[in-house]
């Protein structure tokens, strides 16, 4: 078992990296790699390079590749992020943009069909939310997210999908209330990964 814990928030600390910190702990060492997007500068844009890589599914950029390698020493991805505007930041969603990409994480074949490549990973997500469960359910924000991350991401690379928790009213001033909520998303990730 090893563990790519991915983070995307512009400051640390922040509950985002803490969270990715108490997993890791939990994981022991030797499991755990960590990848903070916006600690190591990682280029979230699209570029003209990116879009010869899908089409042709080669020349991948060298960071690229580089995000690709640590992808391919893990049995399981976890994205730990903040929601933004009822998703995820731009900077993890430009890494996914460019990294998930055609050659490696699906091939678009010569007929159209598409042979997804990713089936040996599972991705966990823990989307730390500010708003209260009921804001999200009322608005079906939650199930917006699990379609566009679980289907539209996971499945449409071949991936398994793990635990997708979320970490509800984190802006609270009830600090028990947060850290149980922050618990029990970590608790159902270490069980999905410890049941594979």
């Amino acid at each position: 078992m090893t563990v790519l814990i991915v983070t995307a928030h512009p400051h640390t600390p922040s509950l985002s990296s803490s969270i990715a910190d108490e997993l890791a702990g939990a994981l022991g060492p030797g499991n755990v790699e960590r990848a903070d997007l916006a600690h190591e500068g990682f280029d979230p844009r699209f570029t003209l390079a990116d879009r010869r890589n899908y089409k042709s599914g080669a020349d991948t950029p060298a960071d690229v590749v580089r995000e690709q390698r640590r992808i391919d020493r893990a049995t399981d991805l976890v994205l730990v992020f903040p929601v933004f505007w009822w998703a995820m930041p731009a900077l993890l969603k430009g890494w996914i943009d460019r990294v998930f990409a055609n050659g490696w994480a699906f091939t678009i074949g010569a007929e159209g069909g598409i042979r997804r490549q990713l089936g040996r990973l599972a991705v966990h997500v823990i989307a730390v939310a500010g708003d209260d469960a009921g804001v999200y359910e009322r608005h079906e924000y939650e199930r917006a997210m699990r379609t566009q991350i679980q289907h539209g991401i996971i499945d449409f690379c071949g991936a398994e999908r793990g635990a997708m928790t979320f970490v509800h009213d984190s802006e609270t001033d009830d600090d028990a209330h947060r850290r149980a909520a922050v618990g029990a998303s970590i608790d159902a990730v270490l069980t999905a990964i410890h049941a594979r």
